[in-house]
């Protein structure tokens, strides 16, 4: 099994392509490699193959540097399912989890962030908790976002060392992290990665 992201930037116009755009490559390289793992098309949108383990948290991970800027959000599909072709380009491979992604981001309506799988009941368990978990999640501030960012991308530092990378104080970190959920939204991803044995 392997989970495909399929995205694109909400307000991607607004400001500078450069201001996410980067952010984003950043995100995506910590996942794996162009175009094999990932590949940006069409300016603004995106695809990123993972091990359905991570999927979740890589997912939150691209929203947390993207809400960094501004004007930018992010809407992402994931989908979990095989890869029946793998191809040099992850646009050209294909699958069930291909297959899954799309259809999930071609039905995406407010929605930010939705899963699909074989199971209609465990994608509708699962996209009920995010619905949830979103209307914290949608309203990260840059501050939050960077903050949030920074502890995905460092999972064996505490909040002192996140603290000292950031030139912040430790309450200013716990404080943050507070205000976005962050501990909920991790109960959430812990939730799902374990939830992927009954499929």
């Amino acid at each position: 099994m392997i989970a495909i992201l399929t995205g694109d930037i909400i307000n991607s116009q607004a400001g500078q392509p450069s201001d996410w755009l980067l952010k984003l490559k950043k995100v995506l390289n910590h996942y794996g490699t162009s175009p094999k793992q990932w590949e940006i098309y069409r300016g603004d949108s995106f695809q990123l193959s993972v091990a359905p383990k991570v999927a979740l948290l890589a997912a939150l991970h691209i929203k947390a540097a993207i809400k960094q800027t501004k004007n930018q959000d992010v809407r992402i599909a994931l989908g979990i399912g095989q890869e029946t072709h793998h191809a040099q380009n992850i646009t050209e491979s294909n699958g069930s989890a291909y297959v899954h992604s799309g259809e999930a981001f071609e039905n995406m309506k407010k929605q930010t962030l939705v899963i699909q799988s074989e199971d209609p009941h465990w994608n509708d368990t699962l996209n009920l908790m995010l619905t949830l978990a979103l209307l914290t999640a949608n309203q990260w501030s840059s501050t939050v976002a960077k903050i949030i960012t920074t502890v995905i991308e460092h999972p064996t530092k505490n909040q002192k060392d996140i603290a000292k990378l950031l030139n912040k104080s430790q309450s200013t970190i716990s404080e943050a992290l507070k205000r976005g959920g962050y501990e909920e939204v991790m109960n959430l991803n812990r939730y799902y990665t374990q939830q992927l044995d009954t499929l």
